[in-house]
């Protein structure tokens, strides 16, 4: 069993695995896509690797392909899965279902003004009215892990998010910046291990997630 810093929570967060949609390069945001026969596999090897931790609790988004990856992992947790919409990928209103591609394409001149912005700009800024902002995301994010942290103190939980949520995450806590954690640095079933007292974090250990060291 991991040990956990007296009077801290440990939280893993988990991106889940593999859907129809990452296969095919699609936006997903809030729209659900079923897990592929990988992003099953992918689920089943976390809990074999997260066989050793003991969890006192497991949340999840409440989106279906984050709720099926909880629940392949609670599966000899003997854990029910709770959900929240706190946990949700970023939303891509109207792009959602669009491809990347897409998406760059019909965005070009808003994402060419974004990337210029410094760290602080960046974070605030909203390439649309229907699409969250970094700072909107973090902010429902960071509630919801501060709550949880005050309620589970010398506990472990799992949550299982998106890799939106938990690349914008990192970089708010000073793990990485933009350049070193762009898109598709966060593969599928990857986790941070994070400690908090309901104000801190502390960034414990990291699995599957690519930080771009500058040459």
């Amino acid at each position: 069993m991991a040990k956990i810093t007296k009077n801290y929570c440990a939280i893993y967060l988990v991106r889940h695995g593999e859907t129809e949609w990452n296969a095919q390069g699609r936006i997903q945001g809030h729209t659900d896509s079923p897990l592929t026969a990988t992003g099953e596999k992918q689920a089943r090897d976390l809990a074999k690797k997260l066989t050793q931790i003991h969890f006192d609790a497991i949340f999840s988004s409440d989106l279906l392909r984050a709720q099926r990856t909880a629940q392949i992992v609670a599966l000899n947790k003997k854990l029910a899965v709770t959900t929240s919409q706190a946990l949700r990928e970023v939303k891509f209103g109207q792009f959602e279902g669009k491809t990347g591609d897409e998406f760059r394409r019909e965005l070009k001149d808003l994402l060419d003004q974004r990337d210029q912005l410094s760290g602080t700009d960046r974070f605030r800024f909203k390439l649309a009215p229907d699409i969250e902002s970094d700072e909107e995301l973090v902010s429902r994010l960071i509630t919801f892990l501060r709550e949880i942290a005050v309620a589970y103190l010398n506990k472990t939980v799992l949550m299982v998010s998106h890799g939106g949520p938990i690349q914008k995450l990192l970089i708010h806590l000073g793990f990485a910046s933009y350049t070193e954690l762009p898109h598709n640095s966060i593969d599928n079933t990857a986790y941070v291990k994070l400690e908090s007292d309901g104000i801190d974090f502390f960034i414990r250990e990291t699995f599957g997630i690519h930080k771009v060291v500058a040459k």
